[in-house]
């Protein structure tokens, strides 16, 4: 059951991290902008806000990341609930699925505070 679960979960993160990388990767290989040659010289508001900023794109990237911690949290939420439902009264079952739920929670509220320091210090000092 235990290896059954750590199956399930790999195979979510997997699916997860492909999901996530897939699009990406053809955008990335591929320096190509069609508008580039287009807004030479125009002054028009959709050429106005193009712009090559590395901070849009740091926290872009950071709230990805961001991201998937939270989703990986709940999931271990959801298979801490599982795992107190099916233990049986068995205490050391009881206890390691408390602490399960106790981590992931944890780690959501640390996704959640990382997303809001970053955020600020992006907006405070960039």
């Amino acid at each position: 059951m235990k290896q059954r679960i750590k199956q399930v979960i790999m195979g979510l993160a997997i699916m997860l991290g492909f999901g996530v990388l897939a699009p990406a990767l053809p955008a990335a290989a591929v320096n190509v902008d069609p508008l580039s040659e287009v807004c030479k010289g125009s002054t028009s508001t959709v050429c106005a806000s193009k712009t090559d900023n590395v901070s849009d794109t740091v926290t872009t990237v950071i709230n990805v990341l961001l991201f998937v911690v939270g989703v990986i949290s709940v999931i271990m939420i959801i298979v801490g609930g599982i795992m107190y439902t099916v233990s049986t009264g068995d205490a050391s079952r009881i206890s390691k699925a408390k602490f399960t739920i106790m981590y992931a929670v944890a780690g959501l509220v640390v996704a959640f505070l990382a997303y809001a320091i970053v955020n600020w210090v992006i907006d405070r000092f960039v």
